[in-house]
């Protein structure tokens, strides 16, 4: 890790990938055991020995639990049966009650064809000795019970000894109990010297919407008791029964925040250490709630979409944070072991330009010498360790990520669009789920059953919004009603979309930033409601009165478009780009970091074809440079702005705008040109070529890949190419630069809609992050020229400047290539894993591996030495 120039790790123990075996003397650690702690122990000295920064999983696989986690602390649920009963009934069983479980109450309603209409519900009395007694009633009718009860859950992808219930997160003493019984046993293996970060993993927490003290917290907080109105959780969708659902997901968000987050950073902070959390799912955590938190962190490669990075990221961006940190790599390209330097390279710039500067890659997985090549895998991840043949550039895929990471942390985030998202309304959208036999109620919610604050953000604010703001040339912040009643507004703009509610609190906040000067657009609807089950009644009316003043009357501050499609358009009238590229490039994105004398501007082209562009900045400066943060080369610039913009696919550059003249800057030499233009040198044949791993010579008469020959069709691993090259004396004259040309990659036709799969690979089958470009060497070089290092060749442009390491007549040209290792896999039987599952359960599944193919390999296309005037 190290050597490859990898900064640090994350430890996170997982399901067990062999058997317990005395002959061969392999064996399993238990978690929390005296040899895993002591393992934990030996992998923290040597990481500070190395200067390696390590972070801890505070437990084993995801969420938090295991085995002391009693059923009475289980993550909890409000189990809601439906039992239909004919005419004439007069009672009615119980249903089953288990341990930790506690019947609520009970309500009789109407089944109108088909469907359970919860409006009018009678509560029925307690029941006894095991069943409910019904009043009269006529026609068919339904008997709901709603029953503080359990998920169930188990923790996933647990290690030996780690299974268990997942815990309650609305629970303070579930949290307390885990920390010192998980928590405390695991910092042991630190010591005096604590873990950068203790880190709680994704929040998937599934259905969990309850906790044993709930109808207490609820009146507490809420002002009234919600069991007579437990109906309308899964009711229709009335306005009534909207805000009480608000309410309830409400109640959740604060207790998740209370007495989950909050316990877990207090105990980081009492053992030295930080408290870094995926802050998105169930519970239903908000923006906000990242402030609780000392390094939020996001996952996701949407990056015109609504993705969890962006959400963490603002959240820094409003709490004075300055590391945003991303689950990097999850599912790219899959199946595993299939991603390329290029794949890591085109998903690192998707999360920069969502507001990442820390990527946390996923993954490295521990591999025994036992395991053979290519060692053992994650099921939902790639493979970034030297495992992969194309490890030979590591070190500048490294650190490429290093300089834009560096790069975005400098000065502060200039962004000029706020985008407020519909937290209220998310609450408003939460349905509880029957659990029994029973016809969903009618006017359910078109969002099922989700209990996560950002999904439901997702789904109502459309896939529209955010890429319109990146398309106009503007940078997009999300901010949320919390954050606007603590610390106000600072962005330029603001923008409402589609809300129906708004707290009043709130709302008389951005009107204040309005009659201040801030711009704020309304797309779709204004707001009309105060949200809450008593604000709705008392506030909703000056809600109406504010939208009216803001947008409705003459001369209205505020701007109301009827057609979101038109918010581009609105954007650039309130306020100018700040950045304009002629011809428009949707590809090209870009983050603006404002320093005190410069302005920083990274630019990344996501797409697989060359841009050609003008590109025109909204700051005014006297100097630019154009850095490329893959050499590290810098090149001075005739003019500030506009800047004549040529990105190769998946190319990325740095602009830097001075506001005063840098001293440090070095006046441009223009060597002098050639009169005429040269040839080039055909590279492409008579190649001796070595592979390393078969201790085998070929002489290869084209360049081709070693797939097509039956010997080499299976090989993984390093080949050596070694070809006599004669320059000319013409090609070495003043102001002309040598290129060893590979030649243009090849696009590979984009799916329509690639779709992220999430933390369990939900919606197998389609298209994983990639870079959709195949290069001409498959699938990194490391090139020598007369012995010397010259460059390496993994992304575009494919070409590597040899210029002086030449000399006049013949030069020894070595170049290393390194493929994949799938495609060794190829060539094996692939392990089936029946004896483990038989032995631990299923407790993952591989993902993408039915038809695993070898892929072409080596140099392809033809190379050339190409001489060119030097810039």
């Amino acid at each position: 890790m190290k050597a490859g120039g990898i900064g640090g790790v994350e430890v996170q123990t997982t399901y067990p990938l062999e058997l317990d075996n005395a002959v061969s003397g392999f064996r399993n650690y238990s978690f929390l055991s005296d040899e895993h702690i002591d393992a934990l122990r030996f992998a923290s000295e040597k990481a500070r020995e190395l200067g390696l920064r390590i972070d801890l999983t505070l437990g084993s696989g995801w969420p938090y639990g295991g085995p002391s986690v009693p059923v009475t602390q289980a993550a909890g649920k409000l189990r809601v049966s439906a039992i239909t009963v004919p005419q004439g009934a007069g009672s009615v069983a119980v249903p089953d009650i288990e341990g930790g479980e506690h019947f609520l109450a009970a309500f009789l309603v109407p089944s109108s064809q088909g469907k359970i209409v919860t409006e009018n519900a009678e509560r029925l009395s307690e029941p006894r000795r095991g069943r409910l007694w019904l009043p009269r009633f006529d026609g068919p009718h339904t008997v709901l019970f709603f029953i503080a009860g359990r998920t169930g859950q188990q923790v996933k992808r647990p290690a030996i000894g780690a299974e268990g219930f997942v815990l309650d997160h609305y629970d303070r003493g579930a949290i307390e109990n885990y920390l010192r019984t998980t928590g405390d046993r695991l910092i042991e293996a630190f010591g005096s010297y604590p873990p950068y970060a203790i880190f709680s993993d994704s929040l998937e927490v599934y259905g969990s919407d309850w906790t044993t003290d709930f109808p207490k917290e609820f009146r507490t907080r809420r002002g009234y008791d919600l069991t007579p109105y437990l109906p309308a959780l899964v009711g229709e969708g009335s306005s009534l029964a909207s805000e009480i659902r608000h309410d309830w997901g409400r109640t959740l968000s604060e207790l998740a925040n209370e007495n989950y987050l909050m316990p877990l950073h207090d105990w980081a902070a009492q053992h030295g250490t930080r408290f870094r959390s995926q802050n998105y799912g169930t519970p239903p955590v908000t923006l906000s709630s990242n402030a609780l938190v000392d390094l939020p962190e996001g996952e996701g490669w949407q990056w015109k979409g609504f993705s969890a990075v962006r959400w963490a990221a603002s959240a820094n961006h409003l709490y004075g944070k300055q590391i945003t940190s991303s689950e990097t790599w999850t599912w790219l390209h899959s199946p595993v072991f299939r991603a390329t330097p290029l794949d890591m390279k085109a998903a690192a710039d998707a999360y920069f330009l969502e507001g990442s500067n820390q990527l946390i890659g996923h993954g490295w997985p521990y591999s025994p010498e036992s395991a053979g090549e290519p060692g053992w895998r994650f099921y939902a991840a790639a493979v970034f360790n030297q495992h992969n043949p194309w490890w030979l550039v590591m070190p500048d895929v490294t650190t490429y990520l290093q300089r834009v990471s560096y790069v975005l942390r400098q000065g502060k985030p200039a962004i000029d669009v706020a985008l407020l998202l519909p937290t209220d309304d998310a609450w408003a959208q939460f349905t509880a789920t029957f659990t029994g036999p029973a016809s969903e109620p009618a006017g359910s919610s078109p969002l099922g059953a989700a209990i996560s604050v950002n999904q439901v953000e997702a789904v109502l604010l459309g896939k529209s919004v955010i890429r319109q703001i990146l398309d106009s040339g503007f940078s997009v912040d999300f901010i949320d009603a919390e954050a606007i009643d603590k610390i106000g507004i600072s962005y330029p703009i603001l923008v409402l979309p589609h809300l129906e509610r708004l707290p009043l609190a709130t709302y008389r906040k951005i009107e204040a930033y309005v009659r201040s000067g801030g711009r704020v657009i309304a797309t779709g609807n204004l707001p009309q409601l105060a949200p809450g089950f008593k604000e709705s009644r008392t506030d909703s009316p000056e809600v109406q009165q504010i939208s009216q003043e803001l947008f409705r009357e003459p001369g209205a501050p505020g701007h109301f478009l009827e057609d979101e499609a038109d918010l581009g358009q609105m954007l650039a009238r309130v306020m100018k780009p700040d950045v304009s590229l002629l011809p428009a490039a949707p590809d090209i994105g870009f983050v603006h970091r404002k320093l005190p004398s410069a302005d920083i501007y990274f630019l990344a082209n996501t797409g697989n074809q060359m841009i050609r562009t003008q590109a025109s900045f909204r700051v005014s400066a006297d100097q630019a440079e154009l850095w490329d943060p893959v050499s590290g080369k810098t090149q001075i610039l005739s003019a500030a702005s506009p800047v004549q913009l040529t990105l190769e696919p998946y190319q990325s550059s740095v602009l830097v705008f001075y506001h005063q003249e840098q001293r440090s800057m070095r006046t441009k030499v223009f060597p002098a040109k050639p009169s005429a233009p040269l040839p080039s040198l055909d590279l492409a044949s008579d190649w001796s070529v070595t592979f390393s791993g078969l201790g085998r010579t070929v002489k290869m008469e084209s360049l081709h890949s070693w797939t097509d020959d039956a010997d080499t069709k299976y090989y993984s691993g390093a080949v050596v190419y070694e070809k006599k090259l004669n320059v000319p004396a013409v090609l070495l004259e003043p102001g002309i630069n040598l290129y060893l040309d590979f030649g243009h990659g090849t696009p590979i036709p984009v799916p329509a809609a690639p779709s992220d799969s999430g933390a369990d690979g939900t919606g197998s089958g389609t298209p994983r992050m990639q870079a959709w470009l195949d290069s001409p060497v498959r699938e990194a070089a490391v090139v020598f020229v007369n012995e010397r290092l010259a460059g390496t060749v993994w992304l575009p442009p494919y070409q590597v400047d040899a210029t002086k390491f030449l000399h006049l007549g013949d030069n020894q040209l070595r170049i290393v290539v390194g493929n994949l290792a799938i495609n060794e896999m190829a060539g094996r039987a692939l392990p089936n894993y029946r004896l483990l599952i038989d032995r631990y359960g299923e407790r993952f599944r591989a993902q993408d591996l039915t038809n695993v193919q070898p892929l072409p390999s080596g140099i392809l296309g033809n190379l050339r030495l190409v001489p060119r005037a030097a810039p």
